[in-house]
């Protein structure tokens, strides 16, 4: 059997980092860990091919070869998904169709042969013996949780790893909290579901035999999500094998809980976890109860966040606009927050309803429901009627974008989060690329950029007052480029 496992296109968002990838030469910040990993799955015999639309083209020979076509991906990627399974069909290729995207909305996508939905651990197999026998069903469906320690290591060979600025590895699944706007817990549960410690280990080690020199980022719901967990079993393990690999980064998303357990913090910083995801939706009390945020209720955020920036590791976040608390005076106390925390990597999306979460049970029972949720937390848009009015939320909204990606406000908040900033562990290697990332931003940004004297000021107030952070001022400068970008698609 020929297997064509195809990656759907991702379209610009704050996350694909598109604009910024230029300055590195990579084609897309991280291969489909998802995909790779269903490779694994398949019978070893098979022939295999991976074709990820982020870093190339779809060719008429490579569905020529193929027997069948996996297709996988998340809900940003719905109209390329669409457009592949188009091209499939026209092709004769049957389509295997799984991952969150057709998991929750399988039902309005025509010329799938089979979805194999859910965790693939439970469906797999299943569709895989039916196919043998020669009656596979349409739809297959799983009751209950995969055991994760029997999830096979992704076929990183099948991606062109040089063509990625990071890889993904994944420790656990699950999240023990149950946010009202979050569909992780209906598709995951709310018992993390953890690898054993070998099998993470084994996938750094064979990423390190394939030669990857970049970072890894830990794409687990909550990495810290059983602390105990991860202090006594992964944390050990990844400093020990850090011992082997000292310049490795990792990164992962977290609860704002690890601001409580100084002990936490400080494993992960020798770990080598110089950047963590926090979703911290809002400093505003009333909307953070109201969406069942708990972990985030009755904190001094700005201080937690400042306590984990010294703890040596940066906070990217995410800030949702649009509950129904909200007013004008909102927008501008976020704008404050955002400001004086020093989180320079701000994802500011308003409010949407994913099918399976509480929210979107609610609205859809008041009537508030106003089409599909595209997926893209920051292109101006929600699937629900806000409580003041969506001309009003968008006006605000463009505004509050516009003015945190100013290059006035961005750098400033730069430079705030580099006097906190403690730095990662180990320095990472000044190899090739962080050089042509330092020339090409100089140029681009110094002398042809709208934010040129920004840019300066950064960089000489960074070799002035922290000079061991300079690899990082010039990240973040690239990184303010590409969400201005951004931003102001949204604003147009």
């Amino acid at each position: 059997m020929k297997i064509l496992f195809i990656s759907p296109e991702y379209p610009e968002t704050f996350w694909s980092f598109s604009h910024a990838l230029r300055f590195i030469r990579r084609r897309a910040s991280h291969p489909p860990l998802g995909l790779l990993t269903v490779a694994a799955m398949l019978p070893a015999e098979w022939d295999k091919r991976l074709v990820d639309l982020n870093v190339e083209a779809l060719t008429d020979a490579d569905l020529a070869w193929a027997d069948y076509a996996f297709v996988g991906g998340m809900i940003v990627q719905r109209s390329s998904a669409a457009a592949v399974i188009a091209r499939c069909n026209a092709a004769g290729v049957p389509v295997v169709a799984g991952g969150p995207l057709f998991t929750i909305e399988h039902a309005q996508f025509q010329g799938v042969a089979h979805f194999v939905l859910d965790e693939a651990e439970l469906t797999l197999p299943e569709f895989l013996a039916d196919l043998e026998e020669g009656q596979a069903r349409h739809v297959y469906r799983a009751d209950g949780y995969a055991d994760v320690t029997r999830t096979p290591m992704p076929l990183w060979e099948l991606a062109d790893l040089s063509r990625y600025a990071s890889v993904g590895v994944q420790y656990c699944r699950g999240c023990p909290y149950d946010c009202d706007f979050c569909n992780v817990t209906a598709m995951f549960g709310n018992r993390p579901r953890t690898k054993t410690v070998e099998q993470v280990i084994a996938e750094l080690d064979r990423l390190a035999e394939l030669a990857w020199k970049g970072a890894v980022f830990f794409v687990d719901d909550n990495l810290i999500g059983n602390k105990r967990d991860a202090k006594t079993r992964l944390l050990p393990a990844l400093i020990e094998w850090r011992r082997r690999h000292p310049r490795t980064p990792f990164s992962a998303q977290v609860s704002m809980n690890l601001a409580d357990d100084p002990e936490l913090l400080e494993l992960m910083r020798r770990a080598g976890f110089d950047m963590v995801f926090i979703g911290i939706e809002t400093p505003d009390e009333t909307a953070l109860e109201a969406c069942h945020k708990k972990q985030n209720l009755q904190r001094d955020l700005v201080a937690d966040v400042k306590r984990i920036q010294r703890g040596g590791m940066a906070v990217h976040a995410g800030f949702i606009v649009g509950f129904d608390s909200d007013t004008p005076s909102s927008f501008l106390r976020l704008r404050e927050f955002i400001q004086s925390s020093g989180i320079v990597t701000a994802m500011v999306g308003m409010l949407q309803a994913p099918p399976g979460t509480r929210l979107f049970d609610r609205m859809r029972e008041a009537g508030r429901l106003s089409g599909a949720m595209t997926g893209d937390n920051v292109d101006g848009t929600t699937n629900i009627e806000p409580a003041m009015g969506i001309e009003t939320l968008r006006a605000h909204y463009r505004a509050l974008i516009a003015q945190l990606y100013e290059p006035k406000h961005y750098y400033a908040r730069v430079r705030t989060f580099l006097r906190e900033y403690r730095g990662p562990s180990a320095r990472p290697r000044l190899d090739g690329q962080r050089l042509l990332a330092f020339v090409r931003s100089s140029t681009r940004l110094g002398m042809l950029g709208r934010e040129r004297l920004h840019y300066w000021r950064l960089m000489w107030w960074t070799l002035w007052r922290r000079p061991r952070l300079l690899p990082d001022a010039v990240t973040l400068a690239i990184y303010g480029y590409h969400f201005r970008l951004v931003s102001e698609r949204v604003n147009r």
